[in-house]
């Protein structure tokens, strides 16, 4: 499946596999912005749930295309809804896949990243941001409020202070703000953002399997535990590696001064 590229059957969602080991998930509705519809939150969280049950696969991307990530949801699927509507539509239930991925997940931003598709992107582990991108959660100037983890996420990134500023007044950032703040990973030129994901991918790729998910699992676990019950997780994670092959493989590469050949085993 090497640069195979598959277009879902709604074709809003297109899936390529750069390398064997890599899944890049692209929203495809470039005439309304990649606007969050129903039909791209669907294929977004089978997608996720597909490639994270696959073993292949090391590391997923999630992207959009130049002018934008995602600009937002689709407002003419919630102008008019009621309450008793929303709730039974539960749209913040798609975003489940993602974020409880074994996966790394790497979101790859250029253009506008604004509300739901901040949300989107706050799903992910890693975010690298085109140069000109911009940020923001300005739900409030429809009258509503961040409803996919947005006021939860942003308060947890940058201080409740910060993010409350940002909110209420629905302001836009740049991604050297963002990244100023702790909200992106890293900056990248302008139209590089997918590059220097799948460079960053590749990174992670290549490392032995067992390591890279128990990090990143200890990490989002202790971030809601009380820190020394965050500590006997990594211990308790950092004594497992010892019943890897890999960490047999990468101490004695180390002492050989070799590259180690990871099995993920």
């Amino acid at each position: 499946m090497r640069g195979s590229i598959h277009m879902t059957s709604s074709d809003v969602l297109i899936v390529e596999r750069p390398s064997d080991d890599i899944v890049v998930l692209k929203i495809n509705r470039p005439q309304v912005r990649n606007a969050l519809n129903l039909a791209v939150r669907v294929a977004l969280s089978e997608a996720a749930a597909q490639y994270a049950a696959d073993p292949a696969i090391r590391c997923l991307v999630i992207t959009g295309n130049e002018q934008a990530f995602v600009a937002g949801a689709d407002i003419t699927e919630m102008a008019e809804a009621g309450p008793v509507e929303v709730m039974a539509r539960n749209v913040q239930k798609y975003w489940r896949p993602i974020t409880d991925c074994p996966k790394p997940v790497i979101a790859a931003v250029e253009g506008f990243a604004l509300g739901g598709g901040l949300e989107l992107a706050l799903c992910a582990d890693i975010i690298v941001a085109g140069e000109s991108a911009k940020l923001g959660l300005p739900e409030v100037k429809l009258g509503i409020l961040p409803g996919g983890g947005g006021t939860q996420k942003l308060a947890r990134l940058v201080g409740s202070k910060r993010a409350l500023l940002l909110m209420l007044t629905g302001k836009l950032f740049s991604a050297s703000e963002a990244a100023a703040m702790g909200v992106i990973s890293e900056v990248a030129p302008t139209g590089k953002a997918l590059e220097r994901a799948l460079e960053i991918a590749r990174d992670i790729a290549a490392m032995p399997v067992i390591s890279v998910q128990q990090i990143k699992e200890i990490v989002h676990a202790g971030l809601n535990a009380p820190l020394e019950t965050a500590l006997m997780l990594e211990r308790k994670a950092f004594q497992l590696q010892f019943a890897t092959r890999d960490q047999k493989e990468g101490m004695k590469a180390f002492l050989e001064k070799r590259k180690p050949a990871f099995e993920g085993k």
